[in-house]
């Protein structure tokens, strides 16, 4: 398996309507990160503050500055710390990784997948905590 090259993939696909966060997030957001709850609406992901109108993707997502034009896009989340616990916990299948098409997945992890599994969930430790 391959470290994370920050395609986005994830951020892109799961980052919009597919998203859920709990209400202590969400309550948490509201005291502590006004910047992150000013884009709740009744508990649900992301809609636009001033429109109200729902976001496609994550606001928080950012094209990281390329060191040359020719090289693919990287992405940065501008609330890693602070990001909901869906965005912490992706990825945590091996299926889910071959399905959402996750650059980190190489032929010996789908000729393996229970060694592979096994290397995620030890990778994935410290977002799961």
């Amino acid at each position: 398996m391959k470290d994370c090259n920050q395609c986005g993939k994830c951020c892109i696909k799961y980052g919009g309507e597919d998203l859920s966060v709990t209400k202590e997030e969400v309550d948490l957001w509201e005291m502590f990160e006004p910047d992150i709850f000013k884009f709740i609406k009744d508990y649900k992901t992301w809609f636009d503050p001033e429109s109200g109108i729902r976001l496609k993707q994550c606001p928080f997502l950012e094209i990281a500055p390329k060191e040359t034009p020719l090289v693919s896009n990287k992405y940065t989340c501008s609330i890693y710390f602070n990001r909901p616990k869906d965005c912490r916990l992706y990825p945590s299948l091996i299926p889910e990784m071959v399905r959402d098409e996750c650059e980190m997945i190489e032929a010996i992890d789908i000729a393996n997948p229970k060694q592979a599994q096994i290397k995620l969930d030890v990778l994935m430790i410290d977002s799961h905590a």
